[in-house]
């Protein structure tokens, strides 16, 4: 049943990613006629453009390019069960999935309680937080079946038991 749906999760998981790159994040509101709707590779470009290289690059490792990785990850694992053992190894990659979601809850929290700007959430951010968790869930169902696969591999080390030795010596 697991193989009938990874599949399917992972191109709704991957199609989500794309749209949450791709559509606004949030909504930004100043003195009721200056709206802003970026994007996240909008937010990234502003940053490249504005001069701000470090914070445009770290922003781009922990939001583009570290989550595209874990579904490249999670795509080849899907395809070829030899690849799983990579499942184990992204795990590293998913601690900063969620940075984003908790980035611009954080920025709508601070527009609404300082009273300078309204703020609050659009589509992007809720595309982008259902890619990282549908990406959670495809990776906790691949180390599941990595490891009931190898449950079910026969031991085939022919040492004796603990204690149960020759005990002539």
């Amino acid at each position: 049943m697991t193989r009938t749906f990874l599949p399917i999760l992972l191109f709704v998981a991957t199609f989500c990613f794309a749209l949450g790159l791709v559509l606004p994040i949030a909504i930004f509101e100043r003195l009721f006629f200056l709206t802003e709707r970026p994007s996240l590779l909008e937010i990234i470009t502003s940053l490249w453009t504005g001069s701000d290289y470090l914070l445009a690059i770290v922003i781009a490792l922990f939001s583009v390019a570290f989550p595209a990785a874990k579904l490249l990850v999670l795509h080849m694992a899907s395809a070829d069960g030899a690849q799983r053992h990579l499942v184990h190894r992204a795990g590293a990659l998913s601690k900063w999935s969620m940075m984003d979601v908790l980035v611009v809850a954080l920025a709508v929290f601070a527009a609404k309680t300082t009273g300078l700007a309204s703020a609050a959430a659009q589509p992007g951010i809720w595309f982008y937080g259902m890619a990282a968790l549908l990406s959670a869930i495809i990776a906790i169902f691949l180390k599941r079946e990595d490891r009931l696969k190898h449950e079910d591999r026969p031991d085939t080390d022919e040492r004796p038991e603990r204690g149960t030795e020759d005990q002539s010596r």
